[in-house]
């Protein structure tokens, strides 16, 4: 083992036992490279983050011109900066009304995390509803509502009073009463491999709330900004949430997360007490300035529009294989079922060798994940998938 690796194992704390090993050289557009020079097809951009590709230009631009200007100068609140101003209204553009007012925060757990407290904060409720299988993030309150319980087990006693219903399960809305404050529920569930709510059971999710006062919370960090082929995937649903949560591809490839909810709501957090919620970095002005420019290129490129096209070739080309038990999609994101763990973990290995990057489901292990960056064009998608398809073909 070179030192490299050995200074990155021994000295970066390690999230598992078999981490890829990519040394980074550089990464631009849906590539990365490596210090051999060994090129990648990052095909599932950095887990849906570089929905506009690694590096892009606009991004670059606007975090230099933001640099020459200032960088943090006050915890998050209390100066007005041109870049936090921005993003704030370019949030509320392309939002529904009563989702007008943003809290800028470093990350999506972090962002979860503050949209239940501000749901305990405006109905005085304690109890939280998740459901089983789903993922919030792993900061404590997060890992809480989380729906894998073997990753939960090493870390309690957790929050009190959560309770889980099962995705697309209409009988287990029964647990929502007057007694719960929120039911915080990934549009879409992605780390359980891709699980698209039914119609009927998401209306019946959003009446029950409704009836009950109880706050609806979105989780988008994963699946918005274009991720399925609408900027906020519960536009395919014709609902809106009480307050929906954002982080990942928001940034354009640097670290943000927001909660973001009607004003008189979020004006709860400012008093009783004071301060009910606060960030030193959160809103920070580089992160801002690239945000802003991520949402321009997506207003400006017609490539959400295209995403289910895209996607839709993608998995054609996948499925000509009799070894995919099933795709999973929806826009450019993939959980692909496999017939167990061990031929995914042979799939994702062999993709590596080739140059092609996959990655895993925590909660869908029979599935590798695929959501490449939006920018992808269509002479790429049937090169990869090509390729795809013969590691899949030769296990």
């Amino acid at each position: 083992m070179n030192s490299r690796k050995e200074t990155f194992l021994n000295l970066q704390a390690q999230t598992n036992e078999t981490p890829y090993l990519i040394d980074v050289d550089r990464a631009e557009g849906i590539y990365i490279w490596d210090k051999s020079g060994k090129k990648y097809t990052d095909m599932i951009a950095g887990v849906a983050v570089n929905n506009i590709g690694h590096r892009h230009p606009k991004v670059i631009a606007a975090i230099k011109t933001q640099l020459d200007k200032h960088l943090h100068v006050m915890v998050y609140g209390e100066y007005i900066q041109d870049s936090q101003l921005a993003l704030a209204k370019n949030l509320a553009a392309i939002l529904p009304d009563s989702l007008s007012c943003s809290y800028i925060v470093n990350s999506g757990t972090e962002a979860n995390e503050g949209a239940i407290k501000l749901a305990k904060r405006v109905t005085g409720r304690q109890q939280v509803i998740s459901c089983k299988a789903a993922y919030h993030g792993s900061t404590h309150g997060s890992l809480s509502v989380g729906g894998n319980e073997s990753k939960k087990i090493p870390f309690q006693p957790l929050l009190p009073q959560i309770d889980f219903i099962e995705f697309n399960n209409i009988a287990s809305l029964e647990l929502i009463t007057e007694k719960t404050a929120c039911v915080i529920i990934e549009t879409i569930q992605g780390d359980a491999g891709l699980r698209q709510p039914t119609p009927e059971f998401i209306t019946t999710l959003r009446e029950k709330c409704t009836a009950t006062g109880t706050l609806l919370i979105f989780d988008e960090v994963q699946v918005g900004m274009g991720r399925t082929g609408k900027f906020f995937a519960f536009e395919h649903y014709n609902i809106i949430p009480d307050i929906l949560t954002l982080g990942k591809a928001l940034g354009g490839g640097m670290p943000i997360g927001a909660f973001i909810s009607s004003y008189e709501m979020m004006q709860t957090l400012t008093n009783n007490p004071v301060l009910g919620h606060i960030t030193t970095f959160g809103g920070h002005p580089v992160i801002c300035a690239a945000a802003n420019a991520c949402i321009e290129v997506l207003n400006e490129e017609n490539w959400i529009a295209e995403a289910d096209r895209k996607g839709k070739l993608l998995a054609n080309i996948l499925q000509q294989s009799n070894k995919v038990k099933e795709i999973r999609r929806i826009g450019l994101f993939f959980a692909i079922e496999m017939e167990s763990t061990e031929v995914v973990a042979q799939v994702v290995e062999k993709c590596m060798d080739k140059g092609i990057i996959g990655f895993w489901f925590l909660s869908c292990p029979d599935a590798f994940r695929l959501s490449p960056p939006l920018s992808i064009t269509e002479k790429e998608i049937k090169e990869v998938g090509k390729i795809i398809l013969s590691c899949i073909e030769s296990i």
